[in-house]
């Protein structure tokens, strides 16, 4: 096995502002594993893929905090900050509008499809939290807002249906775990505000599901896999087509890979092809939220791929005791409660929590182990970051709550504190308030 991550960050101004100079950022840091995203403030890292075994988690995040300082050097030249984040608490409407998009056809060409598909009509973001949210806008640019760590797991095609399948149930505790994004328009909503925010900002209703709910481009799924991937592969053939096929020279499959990226499902099957042309699949996990350290990311990488590998290769796996409709559940109550979150499990009420430190943690720290993880990594993620963090309650999300009931209701001041803490490389469990 396989794995490597994606990691979505934010560029700053001296007042912790977004800033829209990604082009002059990306050409100063000039790494190919540096690249754009959807906004111009916005960019995105590509660590490379790692065998699952021995120190894997220490040598990514090694290669990461490595690119991460010649992200920092170069944006420091420009006078700029990077900052991992899953939502900014200053980001603003006037700087998520289709000015601030990055300057690419793709982007250009899903919004304006996307809102054609929509016959034009404009999008009705409603989120209801702590506080409510509602606002009308005729564009996908909300979608930057929602920056993310996004966990690949390269998997066989014998065990890809238990695996994936463990994956959606997985997604519920591990966005209560990672949680980082409860502000956004200086209104407190969800633990991980990301999730409906993400899916409203693309919504665009494409067929029924079984329980006849309309299936959105940003999904939980609509069901299990039964016997493959493949059947996911199906399924993207009932979404309408967004973009033209454009294939470049020799490129595998072009039109299958196009439209499969044009479908965000929180966990996305990815066929993906070596430099030898062989092909390959992956699990992408895309649920969990940027930040607050590299640390943090690379033990939530190490718990999205421990509960995958736990869940999916027990004796009886999770698909057997925990229905669909409960996974979906979950995902929402954890990306709206948090750890806190009251969650069904094997047919049992839970709370997130407590779920995770007595049971899944240990279970997801002794797949790795069983797939030859080393016991330092597993020391250093699990027992030192994971679960105190968990035992503390104290995730990125809950800093930041905590942060604006200590020192009200400044968000330029909670933004300045916590890109002075992430700077420290400290876990967030131990940053002060």
């Amino acid at each position: 096995m396989t794995i490597g991550l994606e990691l979505e960050a934010w560029l700053l101004d001296r007042n912790c502002l977004p800033t829209p100079q990604s082009d002059e950022f990306i050409s100063t840091a000039n790494d190919e594993r540096v690249v754009h995203e959807l906004s111009k403030f916005n960019f995105e890292l590509n660590a490379d893929p790692r065998e699952l075994s021995g120190d894997c988690f220490a040598a990514i995040q090694g290669d990461l905090d490595a690119l991460w300082v010649r992200c920092v050097r170069a944006a420091g030249t420009l006078g700029i900050r990077p900052m991992m984040i899953g939502i900014l608490p200053t980001v603003r409407d006037e700087m998520l509008q289709p000015a601030w998009m990055a300057d690419s056809n793709r982007y250009d060409a899903l919004n304006r499809e996307i809102m054609r598909a929509r016959g034009d009509r404009p999008l009705h973001i409603a989120i209801s939290g702590k506080d409510d949210l509602a606002y009308r806008c005729d564009h996908i640019m909300l979608e930057a807002a929602c920056t993310s760590l996004q966990a690949h797991l390269k998997i066989d095609q014998v065990d890809a249906p238990r695996l994936y399948n463990a994956a959606q149930i997985a997604a519920g505790p591990l966005v209560a775990a990672t949680a980082n994004s409860p502000y956004l328009y200086g209104k407190s909503l969800w633990a991980e505000t990301r999730i409906p925010a993400f899916e409203q900002s693309t919504k665009l209703l494409s067929f029924p599901d079984p329980q006849g709910r309309n299936v959105l481009r940003v999904t939980l799924g609509t069901g299990f896999v039964r016997h493959s991937l493949l059947e996911l592969f199906l399924e993207n053939l009932s979404y309408p087509t967004l973009l033209p096929m454009m294939a470049e020279a020799n490129e595998e499959l072009p039109c299958v890979k196009l439209q499969n990226g044009t479908i965000w499902r929180w966990n996305r099957p990815i066929l993906g092809f070596d430099g030898a042309g062989t092909p390959h699949l992956r699990i992408e996990q895309r649920a969990m939220p940027a930040g607050p350290t590299i640390a943090d990311g690379i033990a939530n990488l190490a718990l999205s791929n421990g509960l995958t590998l736990a869940l999916g290769k027990a004796d009886n796996p999770a698909q057997t005791h925990t229905s669909f409709e409960d996974a979906r559940a979950n995902f929402y109550a954890c990306a709206r409660d948090g750890l806190e979150a009251q969650i069904r499990f094997e047919g049992k009420p839970v709370a997130a929590g407590k779920l995770l430190l007595e049971r899944l943690l240990p279970e997801a720290r002794a797949a790795l182990a069983e797939q030859g993880v080393g016991e330092d990594d597993l020391k250093l993620f699990f027992d030192e970051i994971l679960a105190r963090r968990i035992e503390t309650g104290q995730t990125g999300a809950q800093w930041q709550r905590a942060c604006y009931e200590a020192h009200g209701r400044n968000f330029q001041a909670l933004t300045e504190r916590y890109l002075e803490l992430q700077e420290t490389g400290e876990p967030v469990h131990n940053w002060p308030v």
